[in-house]
């Protein structure tokens, strides 16, 4: 990721791809996510699974102005021509429900193509899979208890970094995600997402593709394993990164809160609305 100056214009860009925005969770950054949505231009716009967090949403229902402005602007890219694709993950696994084993081609609704997985063909001619990834963690795949109390588990790791980064602003110190360095300490967590990227990338090299591109792990990375390119786009909870295609081919991580030095100290709108102190 390059740290160049901020970004205040728009971004024209041949493809984007988005994943792990957990709509329906405290934790999404849907105010930054917005603002990329309303910025960036596309001609395909991938969403790689988690979009939706039905797994929290059956739990307690969270959901403000700006995840409502997220969909509008996701269906305003769909008017406007872009070709929307997206590929439900473990998270939003009930869209999959509405994919059939066999179908003549995608299923639409309102501009947008619901697909398993796909294929793009990037303007330089490479093939790359798309897929969230979900598949390739035995952990999801195999126990998926376990998986949700790895979520749970997330879910407290986060609300703890927002008290940890409230006392370093009070002492004067930046942003720093304590939920993501304590999943890069942990060295079983290392090796697991080693192995998630490594099948992944396997996978492509099986199908005789030159790249994947996935989510699920939280993880933005671009890096070459074996001659095939892993791709993660990250998420849009503590990275709020996107995967990009410049029209020439070229492929960047995008990281929009650095970009654009947004704070991750400053809440969304809406929850200033809710926290605001009516005037006496």
């Amino acid at each position: 990721m390059n740290a160049i100056a901020p970004l205040a214009a728009g971004l024209n860009v041949r493809t984007v791809f988005i994943s792990d925005l957990h709509l329906g969770t405290r934790g999404c950054r849907s105010d930054f996510l917005a603002d990329f949505l309303r910025r960036v231009r596309c001609e395909h716009l991938f969403l790689v699974g988690d979009i939706i967090d039905g797994w929290r949403l059956r739990k307690s229902w969270y959901w403000d102005a700006a995840h409502d402005e997220v969909l509008r602007l996701i269906l305003r890219h769909a008017r406007n021509g872009a070709e929307v694709t997206y590929i439900p993950g473990n998270h939003d696994e009930m869209f999959r429900a509405w994919l059939p084993p066999i179908m003549p081609g995608p299923m639409e609704i309102a501009g947008i193509k619901l697909r398993g997985e796909a294929v793009h063909a990037t303007a330089d001619g490479r093939q790359l899979l798309v897929m969230h990834g979900d598949a390739f963690d035995s952990v999801v795949r195999y126990a998926k208890f376990l998986a949700l109390l790895g979520d749970g588990a997330y879910t407290a790791a986060l609300t703890a970094n927002r008290w940890f980064n409230a006392a370093r602003r009070r002492l004067g110190y930046p942003y720093w995600s304590l939920s993501a360095w304590l999943k890069r300490q942990v060295k079983e967590a290392v090796k697991a997402i080693d192995r998630f990227e490594v099948a992944l990338a396997g996978e492509a090299r099986r199908r005789g593709l030159d790249g994947v591109v996935c989510g699920h792990i939280h993880h933005p990375d671009m890096r070459d394993i074996e001659g095939v390119q892993y791709l993660n786009c990250g998420d849009w909870v503590e990275s709020c990164t996107a995967l990009v295609e410049h029209h020439d081919g070229r492929l960047e991580i995008m990281d929009w809160a650095a970009l654009n030095r947004l704070s991750f100290f400053t809440p969304s709108p809406a929850r200033r609305a809710r926290t605001a102190v009516p005037a006496a």
